[in-house]
């Protein structure tokens, strides 16, 4: 099952094992049970630290971890391939005792969290954003008794997933109750169950030094801002609701010159373990709430504390762009989605539509095209903006349809997940209805500037910030970098090329303030040598 290069790597890690664990596999006749059953013994073939058994371990077919002699507390329904294998490797090397390179102070939460708590999250093998949230749980459940974490592939278990209506993912359950969806991180898992956590957070944030460069964002941008700015050998730090940005939402990247294909979450690891290496000191979970400036750039956060930098640079990025039109907001999830990746399919075997006919909108398609029954292709202009070559691939495929001149006004649903969607034909002025069971919206993005909506950088009327070629805003000491501004493409490359150049303005503005201060005091003094020699 496993091929010769995947073992040879899966027999290097399970070296880590430090000590002995046990696979309770749970199946009857069907094909997938074989398939699971043939995983678990190949893996217990690579390792003397492993055995394997057969037993009930809940849903068939499942596999549950744990150490020898101990109930298991982690458990996958289904099979952990496609991006899951990671959370499985994890998982292996966790029960066997291999330390998590994770926040001690997050560890220690962890094992002091009291209570209950038994997690179950669906998820597709297609999506990128649920090891995250996998591979957290996962982690909770080895860490502390009382937890217990099972990991669910939708797609086989069809049933669950249709009375619980679950359409995206992934999708969060705890003892029984939706608790989250889509990408979590570790950090705000153990915050929410942890309710004194925020606080605590908090007042810590707030008592840290002044920065000389204060990165706000964690995507493209903000890493390349922290890397040249770190290098200056100046106190850095980087605030972010998560690392990586949009770019982890990003499955295929192939136009990052010199790499002719990674994928997002790939990236975003290297990116992070790069700022990282640095010494860059980086906050994560939180999100921006203000800037002033009084002295120092202050940055308020949502969560109640304050951080504050000689300099800033803001790489907020963006966001994907809502349709705004009625049923959207209140079918989101229930067949709305914005991620084909993720949720495409929770649509096998039925009729979607995508909105939108830039890049991200074919790639959309194309990818859709390949799970689904049929995809129809809306946009609301006469041509699609997207690159010939998709273009030609998406009107190859038997299963697209393109309507170019159409406005969608309303998604309809039946109360409970999407069922279509009305257009106007732009040329007749006719409505339209389709039959749908999803829609994908992809019509570009919206920055991520509203927490600056009371300040007093000059921004555009879509919400961009307006930048020099430095880097500069119109506040002193506040540069500007990547999707958040005025930056006329969207793109990796040229976001990382823009953080680069704000961290160096910002330096830039670090040093002639020295000077400035230093002509200021010697003026002060009555030194006119000092004035000369700074002069």
């Amino acid at each position: 099952m496993l091929d010769a290069n995947l073992k040879q790597q899966l027999d290097i890690y399970l070296r880590n094992i430090k000590d002995p664990i046990e696979i309770l596999v749970s199946g009857d006749d069907s094909p997938k049970s074989a398939e699971l059953e043939e995983l678990a013994f190949e893996i217990v073939g690579l390792s003397d630290k492993i055995r394997a058994s057969k037993g009930d371990a809940g849903r068939t077919p499942s596999m549950a971890i744990g150490p020898v002699g101990e109930a298991p507390r982690v458990s996958f329904a289904g099979i952990p391939l496609g991006h899951e294998f990671t959370s499985l490797v994890l998982a292996l090397l966790q029960a066997g005792g291999h330390p998590s390179k994770a926040d001690p102070e997050v560890l220690e939460q962890v094992r002091n969290l009291d209570g209950e708590f038994h997690f179950e999250t669906y998820i597709s093998l297609s999506c990128q954003n649920c090891p995250d949230v996998v591979q957290a749980l996962n982690l909770m459940a080895t860490l502390n008794p009382k937890i217990t974490h099972e990991m669910i592939d939708g797609a086989l278990f069809q049933d669950e997933v249709e009375s619980l209506n679950v359409m995206a993912v992934p999708s969060v359950y705890l003892n029984g109750e939706h608790f989250g969806q889509g990408r979590m991180t570790l950090e705000e898992i153990v915050g929410r169950l942890d309710t004194g956590a925020a606080e605590r957070k908090a007042a810590e944030l707030s008592e840290k030094d002044p920065y000389d460069v204060l990165v706000v964002g964690g995507g493209p941008a903000g890493a390349a801002a922290a890397i040249y700015a770190a290098r200056k050998g100046i106190r850095t730090g980087l605030v972010a609701e998560r690392f990586g940005g949009q770019v982890m939402d990003t499955v295929g990247i192939e136009n990052f010159i010199s790499v002719p294909y990674t994928e997002g979450p790939k990236l975003s690891a290297s990116l992070e373990q790069h700022v990282k290496e640095y010494g860059v000191d980086i906050i994560t979970d939180q999100r921006a709430a203000g800037l002033s400036r009084d002295g120092l750039v202050k940055l308020d956060l949502e969560s109640g504390a304050n951080l504050s930098g000689r300099s800033v640079v803001l790489a907020t990025g963006a966001r994907w762009r809502p349709l705004g039109v009625p049923g959207e907001e209140e079918y989101r999830t229930k067949g709305v989605a914005y991620c084909p990746h993720c949720d495409g399919p929770f649509f096998k075997g039925r009729d979607v539509a995508v909105i939108g006919g830039g890049n991200s909108g074919i790639e959309a398609a194309i990818d859709l095209a390949g799970i689904v029954k049929h995809v129809t292709v809306l946009e609301f202009a006469d041509t699609l903006r997207a690159d010939e070559v998709l273009v030609r691939k998406a009107r190859s495929m038997d299963n697209i349809d393109i309507i170019v001149n159409a406005q969608t006004t309303e998604i309809t649903g039946d109360g409970n997940k999407v069922n279509g969607l009305t257009y106007t034909d732009r040329e007749t002025g006719d409505s339209k209805q389709l039959e749908l069971a999803g829609v994908f919206v992809q019509i570009g993005l919206v920055p991520n500037t509203e927490f600056l909506e009371h300040s007093s950088l000059e921004m555009n009327r879509i919400g961009e910030i307006a930048i020099d070629e430095r880097g500069a805003t119109s506040m002193p000491g506040v540069y500007a970098a990547g999707d958040a501004t005025t930056v006329p493409y969207k793109q990796i490359v040229i976001s990382m090329g823009a953080g680069a150049t704000a961290a160096l303005g910002a330096f830039d503005y670090l040093i002639r303030s020295s000077v400035s201060d230093e002509v200021g005091e010697a003026a002060d003094n009555g030194e006119p040598e000092a004035l000369a020699e700074s002069a």
